[in-house]
């Protein structure tokens, strides 16, 4: 199977590395983690019969916390031929470690773990595009665990990204993991379809998120 390199700026290579830095987020992210696309170097799509396409991603990631600190990174995604139930492969490998959130993961814990009351929030960012100091580290959980939907939901054929967490309601539990009930706006870019969407979502320090249960929701679960 011969191997295209397509222009970085090609709408197919665009959503590749949207679905891989979704992925990425999901298991590297964190309330003291977030990951951007820096930039996209280097995109090749591969045709496997009977398989699917595969593409090569050469992308530098950033933290969003710390704009100075970038990290490269190679991605491998494999679409799935026909079956919509399937998932795409993703594997990355990163040139270096990223800096670490433990401090910052632990201070978001904590926090939470001492509250009276659990935490419930509503329209992150807000209609001015605000985010609160206290709130950075819930939106940046739901950034980690959108990157599971966006994994488990994407095809070649579409391109998600976190538009807003709608609400979050922390769900008590007398066991360490902290639970939040998400309801999040994806953005769908292909269709510009934003699209409602509940998660159940688990994280405790040091153990990586954890989404538990995720669905798609109607346009009117948000009234």
């Amino acid at each position: 199977a011969a191997m295209e390199e397509l222009p970085a700026s090609h709408f197919l290579a665009g959503r590749a590395a949207a679905l891989a830095l979704g992925y990425l987020r999901y298991r590297r992210g964190s309330p003291g983690r977030g990951l951007g696309l820096r930039a996209l170097h280097r995109a090749h799509r591969q045709d496997i019969s009977d398989v699917g396409h595969k593409y090569h991603l050469e992308l530098v990631l950033e933290d969003v916390l710390d704009n100075d600190s970038t990290v490269n990174c190679t991605a491998e995604v494999l679409y799935h031929l026909g079956t919509k139930s399937t998932a795409p492969d993703v594997q990355f490998t990163l040139d270096r470690e990223l800096k670490s959130a433990d401090e910052a993961d632990k201070v978001f814990y904590d926090r939470i773990k001492s509250l009276d009351k659990e935490l419930v929030a509503e329209n992150i960012p807000d209609s001015h595009g605000n985010v609160s100091p206290e709130m950075e580290p819930v939106r940046l959980l739901a950034w980690a665990a959108s990157g599971y939907v966006i994994w488990q939901n994407s095809t070649e054929n579409t391109k998600f990204e976190l538009a807003q967490v709608k609400r979050v309601k922390q769900v008590k539990r007398s066991d360490e993991p902290l639970e939040f009930d998400y309801m999040i706006l994806l953005h769908e870019m292909v269709s510009q379809e934003i699209i409602p969407w509940q998660m159940t979502v688990l994280w405790h320090p040091g153990h990586g998120v954890e989404v538990t249960q995720e669905s798609r929701q109607p346009k009117h679960a948000l009234e």
